[in-house]
């Protein structure tokens, strides 16, 4: 009797523990989904950051906002500070469009993992059965009683055939 008690004790854990895991495995995917979503806000962050910096250049690059610019400066040869802030402007201008590609690969592949890791999450939220419903924000929810439900209709339409 005692060993009996201690056999069901050990399948109800061992029942418990596999129920467990999937619910682990989803939270993970969505945390993974929720990290990776903020880590996209704080590229697109950047990106518009850049993308404002990369417009005033252009703008700073116009001969006469370097004309303007080098206006108080006294010297022999304006034309060489001039072809100098060009320059300078130039290579500044050319590290930032460096950076908005390296940011817009990272944001795709951002994109990629976002996705990844909602199927993750989607089918970790399948393993408790295969019916699927909407919820308020339209994701989709697994529950078991319409899995249930849909398993009995299966069956049934089996048996009459």
């Amino acid at each position: 009797m005692q060993r009996l008690a201690g056999i069901i004790i050990c399948l109800a854990l061992i029942i418990g523990g596999l129920l467990t895991v999937p619910v682990f495995a989803q939270q993970s995917a969505q945390q993974r989904a929720a990290n990776l979503r903020a880590q996209l806000a704080e590229t697109q962050a950047r990106q518009t950051e850049l993308e404002m910096r990369r417009q005033q250049l252009a703008d700073d690059l116009k001969p006469e906002n370097i004309e303007r610019v080098l206006a108080g400066i006294g010297s022999t040869h304006p034309e060489e500070l001039r072809e100098q802030r060009r320059r300078q402007l130039e290579i500044e201008k050319k590290g930032i469009e460096s950076q908005l590609e390296t940011l817009a690969a990272s944001r795709a592949r951002l994109e990629s993992a976002i996705a990844s890791a909602d199927v993750i999450s989607y089918q970790s939220a399948g393993v408790g059965g295969p019916s699927i419903s909407q919820s308020e924000n339209n994701a989709p929810v697994v529950t078991k009683k319409r899995a249930n439900r849909v398993s009995k209709r299966k069956t049934k339409q089996h048996r009459s055939r």
